[in-house]
């Protein structure tokens, strides 16, 4: 399951060691200076008929030995091949209390299989955070969002007390999407309310994904108001439905305190204390 968010990212698939639900983190393999120097020397040499030629073992930065390729990254001789840019996309497992990687590390509990997850309610215009089970999210990809997450656009948290959340890739459907035509998608960005995000991203019929950015178009993000703050939330955790001590100092622990709370906006999330 790969949990994304842009700039950083993580994946939750089966741990080989433990053979259990794991959260994975992005990370891609990069070449070092002087590989990567060679490389841009070959791209704007416009030497259309010749092919870069990597040193597997030389030009890239080393990475941890539980780092894995990615699905779609291709294979000659039993090497990961890098992509146009020269990167091997990938991930490395997320281990409980993971200082690297502590934002991720903050949303999953291991003894519990569980993670939490920023979702739909049952209810229209209304959203939910909730716990779910790592198992039901294997295969998945998601993004990372919260306090310490691209400068927190839809203000979760605060520096004393950090927030973060997984939210499910294609959870939340663009109910009237623009036409493909660049004026539409401009207007629709700009003067719709539901145009107030970061990007779209288009699920073709063959499976592919194209994915559209504000500042492909030269507008800005984040914006003072975004449409997944615009929205009511509710938090549904019931605490004794886990045979475990979630710790005082973890979102779980708070989270479960707010069982059944609603707020007008992500923002106006509080703990107490």
């Amino acid at each position: 399951m790969p949990v994304r968010h842009r700039g950083e990212g993580g994946a939750l698939g089966q741990a080989a060691a433990a053979g259990r639900p794991y959260l994975w983190a992005r990370l891609d393999r990069r070449p070092n200076k002087q590989a990567e120097k060679r490389f841009k020397q070959f791209l704007y040499s416009l030497e259309d008929c010749k092919e870069f030629i990597w040193n597997f073992e030389e030009d890239f930065k080393p990475v941890p030995d539980t780092w894995i390729p990615a699905k779609e990254v291709e294979f000659s001789n039993g090497n990961p091949l890098p992509d146009e840019n020269g990167h091997m996309p990938g991930w490395v497992p997320v281990e409980k209390n993971s200082k690297q990687y502590c934002w991720h590390s903050s949303v999953v509990n291991y003894e519990a299989e569980i993670a939490l997850v920023l979702k739909h309610h049952a209810d229209p215009g209304l959203l939910e955070i909730s716990p779910v089970p790592l198992a039901e999210l294997l295969e998945q990809t998601l993004e990372l969002i919260g306090t310490n997450i691209n400068a927190n656009p839809y203000g979760l948290g605060s520096r004393k007390q950090p927030v973060h959340l997984l939210v499910p890739h294609g959870a939340f459907e663009i109910k009237n999407p623009p036409t493909l035509n660049q004026n539409d998608i401009l207007s629709w960005f700009e003067g719709c309310n539901e145009g107030k995000v970061e990007g779209i991203v288009w699920h073709c019929r063959d499976g592919c994904l194209i994915k559209l950015h504000r500042h492909h178009l030269g507008l800005c993000w984040p914006l003072a108001e975004t449409y997944l703050n615009s929205q009511p939330v509710v938090v549904s955790f019931n605490r004794n439905d886990y045979d475990c001590d979630f710790g005082p100092k973890s979102l779980f622990h708070h989270f479960s305190n707010l069982d059944g709370q609603r707020f007008d906006r992500l923002k106006d999330i509080k703990f107490d204390g």
